[in-house]
């Protein structure tokens, strides 16, 4: 057999974990839902090493990599038991940069059980879209190709081996195709026009295990002209980013506001509370009762305006991040003017009673309890902590602006417990219906009039319910919840759909019928948005993003569901807002407040709008228009201070307004959209 070639000489990487205390490698230590829609980076080294596999297994909680020693070596070991419950994850930690290619990635790798795969990832775009060099068993090396959810096995060939000793893996990438390497020999090739698309692609490498393993000697070489290829490519990638930077006006600071000690996560609301234009700012700080985030309570709210002055406040603020950092469900609250007098009032969930309060003031205006929550309700209910509902009473998980009745304007009330009932009130907070769900309810029930007679239909979930709360269809779906839907005639046929992203599930489009037209599974689906987010095209694309498992992978679909690219951006928290910032009809599409990685990425995944290096806060981000010149501002905020961006070109007149989620159905779950005109969201009208 031939040996491994070491004429690539150019060390682009070389690893014996020497820097590494030993120890944990930094994990998400307290995984939640929190970096679904935070922006959330864990203390400690990571070198040049990046693990897009959160800390979310079905066995117990800790890191899935560790740092150990044995007779002077580091080693960088894989804790992760992953046996594909309840969608495929692949413990991975990854090194390098898109622009590599034409590279011999090698490791010394000791499995310490022979009971999963170990081995290397290579020609990496995200961390399940990559080349795989793996022993398996006790008998196989194979070279696969992860994708998703799906594993594709290139080649296999039988290599006898055990769990006591090391073995050096290496793989070739070049213009003969890929060759894998045990120790030297030659154990796989496979050629170039199999291969063609990964090897011209080329990406990041790294290690990965779904048993425990210990690696160390990482090295990554190239050829001395493919360096300077790599740093040609280097060059123009940032190039082209600062090109595509110039194209659009940068970001202005235009306000900035001390939260004091009311400060929150991403639980703001904004509206007109003393009927004019002025903007105000609804924060609610909050607590969780009992368990996780099922219970979690509004313990005050404080409306705020623009220039940083409190207008009124409920309840006794704190500045204990600690306690308030740790409820990452939607509250109970939304600003509308439900009675329709031309100011806003707050909607809340307060102490298990549904409250109207006077926008200007925080009065009470209108209360009522909420419902009991009966024994024998609680048999087998859904998602609910311990098997029982904790309180006598309903503890609002969320709330939407309705229109069951057919009104004129919405004027409906519909709260929701974590995963299973729903109650509609009128604006007299009288009950009209509730409904228990046989399949979970998801996050965010989308009210949405899909027959054209006036009144809402709610899609809760797999399941449409009629203005009445009856069952109407079901989407044939029945494992986990969905996290967000978009509704709109996004296609092009002039037909409405649906698009859903339904955590395990995977993004879907359903039309409105209860049929399921397309679908993805891409792992956890997490967030979804339609808008048209590429100036080349006239249709709408659909953004989605991942989490539980690998996290931070962006997908961008065309109105049909055809995958038109995916990117990993290494970063959570990852908004997927449409932004309207140049007004122009393009939308680009807002991950997160870092002022390193986050901003505006356009329609190719290039960023195209930076946020200042300013010291703002970056745990939380929005997007509306707050000066009126139908461009879009960035809110962002963290416990402590809130900074609102706009373009460096305001005031300038637009003519441009897209059509977007009304704010007064805000929500942390809610599907994002930006069209032209309303009658993209009218369906089958009478």
């Amino acid at each position: 057999m031939e040996k491994v070639n070491m004429e690539k000489e150019i060390l682009l990487c070389r690893e014996d974990f020497r820097d590494f205390p030993i120890g944990e490698f930094p994990y998400d230590r307290e995984h939640t839902a929190v970096g679904e829609y935070h922006y959330r980076t864990e203390e400690g080294y990571r070198g040049n090493w990046y693990d897009p596999v959160c800390n979310y297994t079905y066995n117990g909680t800790g890191p899935s990599w560790i740092i150990t020693e044995y007779q002077g070596v580091h080693y960088m070991e894989s804790m992760r038991i992953e046996k594909g419950r309840p969608h495929r994850m692949f413990p991975t930690l990854e090194t390098g940069d898109a622009s590599w290619k034409n590279y011999t990635v090698s490791v010394s790798l000791q499995r310490l059980s022979t009971k999963g795969m170990a081995g290397l990832v290579f020609c990496l775009n995200d961390s399940i879209d990559t080349l795989v060099f793996s022993l398996e068993g006790r008998n196989w090396a194979r070279l696969s190709y992860r994708h998703k959810e799906t594993v594709t096995v290139l080649k296999e060939t039988e290599w006898k081996h055990d769990g006591d000793q090391a073995y050096m893996l290496a793989a070739d990438c070049g213009e003969d195709g890929i060759t894998c390497f045990i120790d030297g020999q030659e154990v796989l090739k496979v050629p170039l026009e199999k291969v063609k698309a990964f090897v011209e692609r080329g990406g990041k490498a790294g290690i990965t295990a779904d048993c425990p393993s210990r690696f160390t000697d990482f090295q990554v070489k190239v050829s001395m002209e493919e360096h300077r290829s790599i740093q040609k490519r280097q060059r123009q990638r940032r190039e082209e980013e600062a090109a595509q930077q110039g194209c659009h006006p940068r970001m202005k600071l235009w306000k900035k506001i001390d939260l004091k000690d009311f400060g929150t996560s991403r639980q703001i609301r904004f509206g007109h509370l003393t009927g004019t234009d002025e903007w105000f700012v609804v924060l609610a700080q909050m607590q969780k009762r009992v368990s996780r985030d099922a219970y979690g309570f509004i313990s005050c709210l404080t409306a705020v305006s623009l220039e940083g002055q409190v207008l009124w406040q409920l309840g006794e603020p704190s500045a204990n991040t600690a306690v308030l950092g740790k409820v990452s469900a939607d509250m109970p609250f939304q600003v509308y003017d439900i009675d329709g007098d031309g100011v806003d009032e707050v909607i809340a969930g307060r102490n298990f009673e549904l409250q109207i309060l006077e926008g200007p003031t925080g009065r009470v205006k209108k209360a009522a309890k909420t419902p009991f929550s009966s024994p024998e309700e609680d048999d087998g209910l859904i998602g609910v902590p311990y098997g029982t509902y904790a309180f006598d009473r309903i503890n609002p998980d969320g709330i939407r602006i309705c229109n069951f009745r057919g009104k004129e304007r919405p004027a409906d009330i519909l709260i929701k417990d974590r995963y299973c009932r729903l109650y509609a009130f009128n604006d007299n907070l009288e009950l009209m219906w509730s409904y228990r769900s046989p399949r979970n309810t998801g996050h965010c029930p989308l009210p949405v009039d899909i027959n054209g007679d006036g009144k809402d239909e709610l899609l809760a979930g797999y399941i449409m319910l009629d203005s009445r709360g009856k069952e109407l269809w079901k989407y044939p779906i029945t494992e986990d919840h969905t996290d967000e839907i978009v509704a709109g005639k996004f296609r092009g046929d002039g037909r409405g759909y649906f698009a859903c992203v339904s955590g395990t599930e995977g993004f879907f489009i359903g039309d409105m019928q209860g049929n399921i037209v397309a679908r993805d599974r891409i792992g956890h689906a997490q967030r979804v948005s339609v808008a048209n987010y590429r100036d080349d095209r006239p249709d709408f694309q659909l953004a989605v993003t991942n989490y539980w498992g690998h996290q931070g992978v962006i997908y961008l679909y065309d109105c049909d569901g055809r995958e038109i690219w995916e990117m990993e951006n290494e970063m959570n928290g990852n908004i997927l807002c449409p932004v309207n910032w140049d007004g122009t009809g393009t939308e680009l599409i807002l991950t997160n407040a870092d002022p390193h990685k986050g901003g505006l990425l356009n329609g190719d995944g290039i960023r195209a709008v930076a946020f200042p290096d300013d010291g703002h806060p970056t745990l939380c981000c929005e997007a509306l228009d707050l000066t009126g010149d139908e461009r879009d501002e960035l809110v962002v905020w963290d416990y402590y201070s809130m900074y609102i961006y706009t373009q460096e070109d305001n005031p300038r007149p637009q003519t441009y307004r897209p059509v977007k989620f009304p704010h007064y159905n805000a929500s942390n779950y809610r599907g994002e959209y930006a069209y032209p005109d309303a009658s993209y969201l009218r369906f089958n009208e009478k």
